[in-house]
């Protein structure tokens, strides 16, 4: 039986970092430089994606929760190593505000120097869909070039080879609909679906199928004990998968940590008395497995 082709994949995180062990510690989760940007590199092997494709590179982007006025650096360190790894796709899974909608427009038009051989897709997280209005994200994200999917899928062919992607809408924002973001999905065509939430793997790959779910919203877990890696505070729709790859049968599961913070003060957290560890960039940590930004 010819081995499985793998996918190669890109994520990068921000604040909440990683320490040389590569487990987020209390100190650096509440303290953290709000402006790091870490990489992490994996390679998946999914058990139906065409040999044709072996080597595919995607970014996976999540949790922005752009600020105007104090993210704007970070916005840029994000757009110019994206643009240095080339990608083949672009994927996003939401959370691209964290409260005001109108920062949606200046955080696209930031995003427009973004591009990938076949393209950039992206779904809604929940603070999306708690706060902008209707058409309000699809307007945006359409005129940054950013195909936009909302309980909706999308085929891709690539060297003769189809690819569907499924984007999901929140289940904690807005309405989960997997049958219809699945209508166009060809029978053993694989599957790379956009959830912003993690837990919905657990509703999602016993009925669906699905290669790889992207996934973000947990933040890494927004703080980890050191050495054990338990992350007392856990979010709803993100308490059983908290940050890395998971596997049940055929179906993968990635999330990533998030480039944004949660946090109402950035700048408080820079003077925090914790104790700073080494910034994320000083250590890259290489791990088997696909395509993400975290």
């Amino acid at each position: 039986m010819p081995a499985p082709s793998r996918i190669k994949t890109y994520s990068r995180r921000a604040a909440l970092g990683m320490i040389a062990a590569g487990i987020p510690s209390t100190g650096w989760a509440f303290l953290g430089e709000p402006d790091s940007l870490s990489i992490t590199r994996k390679d998946f092997t999914l058990h139906n994606w065409p040999k044709a494709l072996d080597g595919f590179r995607i970014v996976h982007l999540t949790d922005i929760h752009y600020r105007p006025g104090s993210d704007e650096e970070l916005c840029q360190k994000m757009i110019v190593a994206v643009k240095k790894e080339a990608p083949d796709l672009i994927l996003i899974t939401g959370d691209f505000v964290i409260k005001n909608p109108s920062s949606l427009s200046e955080l696209c038009t930031k995003l427009r120097p973004l591009s990938a051989t076949h393209g950039i897709i992206a779904s809604p997280g929940n603070h999306d869909r708690w706060h902008c209005p209707p058409g309000h994200l699809l307007r945006h994200l359409e005129n940054a070039g950013i195909n936009y999917l909302q309980n909706d899928g999308t085929n891709l062919t690539i060297k003769g080879e189809r690819v569907f992607i499924p984007g999901l809408d929140s289940i904690w924002g807005g309405h989960l609909d997997p049958a219809r973001a699945w209508r166009g999905h060809r029978k053993d065509d694989p599957v790379i679906a956009l959830v912003h939430e993690p837990d919905v793997f657990d509703q999602l790959h016993p009925e669906r199928p699905i290669s790889l779910q992207l996934s973000g919203h947990t933040h890494g877990g927004q703080c980890r004990i050191p050495l054990i890696g338990y992350a007392p505070a856990k979010v709803r729709y993100g308490k059983n998968y908290i940050y890395g790859d998971f596997k049940k049968n055929d179906a993968q599961l990635w999330v990533g940590r998030g480039i944004g913070t949660v946090y109402k003060d950035r700048q408080k957290r820079k003077h925090s008395p914790l104790p700073t560890p080494p910034p994320p960039s000083a250590k890259k940590r290489y791990l088997p497995s696909p395509s993400g930004w975290d």
